[in-house]
């Protein structure tokens, strides 16, 4: 056969993976169905494997379709990136670095990383995105983002992650509570009341940590809410639905009604780490390592 792979042949693929329609993807392709159904009939002659599973219900991808999808999320965004960076140096920039993070690290941590940056490496640019955990690893492996900032136990074995900041635990109550810094004395004296909780989804070892500094006082929180968003949590703790824990840092850059005891006595820490590619070759990124060490 004298057919070669072309980057059409990937594109068209992609479509094909992600809508798993091929009406769908040839519309969004802007070419016909039938010429979609050839092209990928041809790539899979090319390659000689079977990419897709079709039947007149659906459209599947087989074992080898997922491999070939993953690793083509990871080609084109890398490509797209490069191209970014390209440009940004040619106009003279030291480049982009994407990073992901939890509310809390947007508090100090990551205001103080780029202030420090900015101060040595003035032309590097920086796109910010709030996600979860899970989101973050994932748009690392992607090659999507070059930082993350989660809590987690631990990470897949092709990224690194180093502890950057340590932080206490504080109860948060509306300001009219009858506790104070002086009356509060631990986590039990609010085991009866409604607890509002950031969501498992956001972290599952903050929540689980959360639950345990509750456990170990003797008692298990009856949880009325759940959020993945501080303000949200802030703002139903003001308006009487519930207490909270959350880390002390995150009492910075809110303005409510709602007032932070330091929760005394726990070992439980809120730690925050940031997480890395280690075949990451972001020349930004190596730059400013050094100011997250």
């Amino acid at each position: 056969m004298g057919y070669q792979i072309e980057l059409r042949h990937f594109t068209y693929f992609m479509a094909v993976a992600e809508e798993l329609h091929f009406r769908k993807a040839a519309d969004r392709l802007f070419i016909s169905q039938p010429g979609l159904s050839r092209q990928i009939k041809q790539m899979e002659e090319i390659m000689g494997v079977t990419l897709f599973i079709r039947n007149k219900r659906k459209v599947s991808l087989t074992a080898a379709g997922s491999y070939l999808k993953k690793e083509l999320d990871y080609i084109f965004n890398h490509i797209d990136f490069t191209v970014k960076q390209t440009r940004l140096i040619d106009k003279g920039s030291d480049g982009e670095i994407r990073i992901g993070f939890l509310g809390s690290a947007m508090q100090t941590v990551i205001p103080e990383l780029l202030v420090k940056v900015n101060e040595e490496y003035p032309t590097i640019q920086f796109s910010l995105e709030e996600m979860s955990n899970y989101f973050q690893v994932e748009a690392i492996e992607k090659d999507q983002l070059d930082i993350g900032f989660v809590r987690l136990a631990r990470v897949p074995k092709d990224i690194q992650m180093k502890t950057i900041h340590t932080d206490t635990f504080s109860l948060v109550l509306p300001s009219r509570h009858h506790l104070t810094e002086k009356t509060f004395t631990s986590v039990k004296q609010v085991s009866g009341e409604h607890f509002i909780l950031f969501s498992s989804d956001y972290s599952s070892l903050y929540f689980d940590i959360i639950m345990s500094i509750c456990e170990d006082k003797g008692f298990t929180p009856k949880v009325s809410h759940k959020s993945v968003h501080a303000q949200t949590i802030f703002k139903l703790v003001e308006s009487g639905l519930g207490v909270a824990i959350v880390p002390t840092s995150l009492q910075q850059g809110f303005d409510l009604d709602v007032k932070f005891l330091e929760i005394p006595k726990i070992s439980q820490k809120a730690t925050l780490s940031f997480i890395w590619k280690k075949d990451n070759r972001n020349p930004a990124l190596q730059q400013i390592m050094k100011f997250l060490q």
